[in-house]
């Protein structure tokens, strides 16, 4: 059996499907997922879902933290070890306007890209997944795709862009190596089937889809 590991980029993910809710509202039954259940949807024969990873950061606002904390939590709850979070961080970063010089704060996330970069070199070099998903439309891991297609040729590398996420770049580097990125806006199904009751209890330990979310 090949081994399936998702990494997913948590802010891409998230803002493409705000983005994609926008143009159709069924896109918010997509929030409150078992995401483990919606990748596992997409194996093929011969292959098993070895975890999927969840790269993000707190943000600074308590209510999104909040909204954030329960989708996590409740993963992490019915899921278990096939469920990984990979947390960076925020960092307020100060821009200024050049020619006024007027100044704002705005909050940057931190060590994701890094983090996740990292983590598929790592799990190649210890052998621990033959398929490497990355979940995200972030023309930034192209240079870690290319270390790993050239060094780990026995490992197959895919591309999942999410809803409303794109990146030329990405596609063109599965083109060349003989593959197709997956685009997640298509499967809006496969996402529904994956909506979780308002209330998921289990050991105990209830969480509740966040009234901003219904």
């Amino acid at each position: 059996m090949k081994r399936v590991t998702f990494y997913v980029d948590g802010f891409n993910f998230y803002y493409g499907l705000k983005t994609e809710k926008k143009i159709n509202s069924k896109w918010k039954k997509a929030y409150w997922i078992n995401i483990v259940k919606l990748f596992e949807q997409f194996l093929g024969k011969g292959q098993v879902l070895e975890k999927v990873v969840y790269f993000t950061a707190s943000p600074l606002n308590k209510d999104k933290s909040s909204r954030q904390s329960a989708f996590l939590n409740v993963n992490k709850l019915i899921n278990g070890d096939k469920f990984e979070i990979v947390r960076g961080k925020y960092l307020n970063k100060i821009i200024e306007c050049p020619k006024c010089h007027y100044s704002i704060s705005r909050p940057e996330e931190k060590k994701t890209d890094v983090s996740l970069s990292i983590r598929m070199i790592g799990d190649c070099i210890q052998d621990k997944t033959d398929i490497l998903v990355l979940v995200s439309g972030d023309s930034d891991f192209i240079p870690p795709i290319e270390f790993l297609q050239k060094n780990y040729q026995g490992k197959n590398i895919k591309v999942y862009f999410p809803p409303a996420i794109f990146s030329s770049d990405l596609s063109a580097n599965m083109k060349k190596h003989r593959s197709k990125p997956v685009f997640l806006k298509n499967n809006l199904p496969k996402f529904l089937i994956s909506s979780m009751t308002d209330v998921v209890t289990k050991d105990g330990k209830s969480y509740s889809i966040p009234d901003k979310w219904k």
